[in-house]
């Protein structure tokens, strides 16, 4: 593992040291890399970003998620000091971001337009961010040669831009974003452009070239699964604010209100009412079906009020028969209504009356029994209530 240090010529590559640090670095690793403190971005009358706080450790990698408009690029602007907040503050080790001149800023930014010179080879393209800040022009091929290879672009110095692949200009941004030393990297969304199969490659090396050198990274993206492969932390915004900031498996598996639910991976949603609580599970009214699920959010409702459950598709079982689902908790006939092929997968959707008009869609991976369940056919559907997120309704 490696990480940036500071030499006489400017920053090297070093191996990581041993983790029994001095007093120094003890102080720098219970201080947070970046953490913002109500931080607020209010352009006329309209608040784009609303009272954010988070803490990201040093070397982590967080994604901040959201849909169109959610405030997630703002918050990034904010970041690297090209905004500054209506409110609040965002420390940089410990230090305000608007007390740092911005040439001072030992930041790397990858955009979703790249910003390569186009009449500049790959080499010299990376090159460029060290000759405007000066390295010791002796040092520079040598470093230039380490973090091409470091993106595996060995053999494509002398390549202009037009002659590389969008995946490799992709490497040479990133390159060129690490090559200074920076003590943070941001990525405001560089793979939207790239098509799927590409762009879920350059995931996998972001989390490579991440780990191997160990930078604290902020990425900004729409794309769930780009969130869930990436990171070490995901912040998912809505209207301005933040709704959840977990782990990529906590944020999963245990989502803090039906938006977060809904957001990160398929996710069928019922409208019901609480009927009441039993040793720390939520029981529902939905239609005229009572079931029991984990209640989600802080707090507990009273009886009657109204609540959203959600259950993931995968979460769902489907099957010829009832008995062929024993030990499920809720069950339910319905008629399969679509099958949608995805390669790896088959999508059911089902119309299950009981549960209202919405068909219930379900992700089924077994591939040896990929044609069980024609479209038009009966089938039996069910899970457990471990799976069902019972959310009071805003």
């Amino acid at each position: 593992m490696y990480r940036h240090k500071k030499g006489a010529g400017g920053f090297r590559l070093h191996k990581k040291r041993d983790r029994r640090q001095g007093n120094n670095d003890v102080t720098k690793k219970t201080t947070p890399a970046v953490s913002a403190k109500n931080v607020e971005m209010q352009f006329g009358g309209f608040k784009a970003v609303k009272d954010a706080s988070f803490e990201l450790e040093n070397g982590r990698f967080l994604t901040i998620l959201g849909p169109s408009g959610s405030g997630k690029t703002t918050l990034l602007r904010m970041i690297a000091g090209f905004l500054t907040p209506t409110a609040g503050e965002i420390y940089i080790n410990g230090e305000a971001v608007r007390a740092v001149a911005p040439n001072k800023r030992s930041i790397g930014m990858v955009f979703q337009k790249l910003a390569l010179f186009p009449h500049m080879t790959a080499a010299e393209n990376v090159a460029f961010p060290l000759k405007m800040r000066r390295f010791d022009a002796r040092t520079i091929p040598d470093r230039v040669a380490e973090y091409l290879k470091l993106v595996r672009l060995e053999g494509f110095e002398n390549r202009r831009i037009n002659q590389l692949s969008g995946g490799q200009q992709q490497r040479v941004a990133i390159a060129r974003a690490l090559v200074f030393g920076p003590d943070l990297l941001l990525l405001d969304e560089p793979l939207a452009a790239l098509d799927r199969k590409l762009r879920e490659e350059m995931q996998l090396e972001f989390r490579r070239i991440q780990k191997e050198l160990g930078v604290t990274t902020i990425n900004v993206t729409h794309d769930q699964r780009e969130a869930l492969v990436v990171s070490d932390q995901i912040i998912v915004m809505n209207d301005g604010e933040i709704q959840q900031d977990a782990a990529p498996s906590t944020m999963y598996r245990i989502p803090n209100n039906p938006f977060v639910a809904n957001f990160i991976g398929v996710t069928n949603a019922f409208q019901g009412t609480l009927a009441r609580h039993e040793d720390g599970v939520a029981v529902a009214k939905f239609g005229a079906v009572e079931m029991r699920g984990v209640p989600g959010g802080k707090g507990n409702a009273a009886a009657g009020a109204p609540v959203k459950g959600a259950v993931r598709a995968e979460q769902i079982r489907i099957a010829a028969t009832k008995a062929e689902l024993g030990g499920l908790d809720a069950l339910f006939e319905g008629t399969v209504s679509d099958v949608i092929f995805e390669g790896e997968r088959l999508l059911y959707e089902v119309s299950v009356p009981a549960l209202g008009a919405q068909p219930i869609r379900i992700f089924h991976h077994d591939q040896d029994d990929f044609a069980s369940h024609a479209a038009g056919s009966t089938v039996h559907i069910g899970w457990k209530s471990r799976d069902l997120h019972i959310f009071v309704a805003r």
